[in-house]
């Protein structure tokens, strides 16, 4: 068993095209002995973005922790809050945008590949 707090690991920038304002830190991943799921945790800042994309092989899991974000499924604009619960399956569009005053969090589980 593994216990660490989440402020102790590496916060980094996300790496996709296009987001703005917007870290994750990994923590529960493959480096840990995960040998299928990884576990990250997201903070979108005010005014934060990460634009609409999809991952044609891979559900994933969303867990709302903190603050008000608009999910964007190109399809339709809706208002996710704290405690909310998504199930992107594969293929899904999605991105957040934070048009609050306060930070948004939320954490995905993915499937390791």
């Amino acid at each position: 068993m593994m216990i660490k707090h989440s402020g102790e690991v590496l916060e980094e920038r996300s790496s996709l095209k296009g987001t703005k304002g917007c870290t994750l830190r990994w923590l529960i991943a493959e480096k840990d002995g995960a040998e299928h799921y990884a576990m990250r945790l997201f903070e979108l800042q005010p005014g934060g973005l990460i634009p609409v994309h999809t991952h044609e092989d891979t559900e994933h899991e969303i867990f709302i922790v903190e603050g008000t974000a608009i999910l964007d499924d190109s399809k339709d604009k809706i208002i996710v809050k704290k405690s909310d619960v998504l199930f992107v399956q594969p293929g899904d569009k999605h991105s957040f945008i934070n048009n609050s005053a306060m930070p948004f969090k939320f954490i995905c589980v993915i499937p390791i590949i």
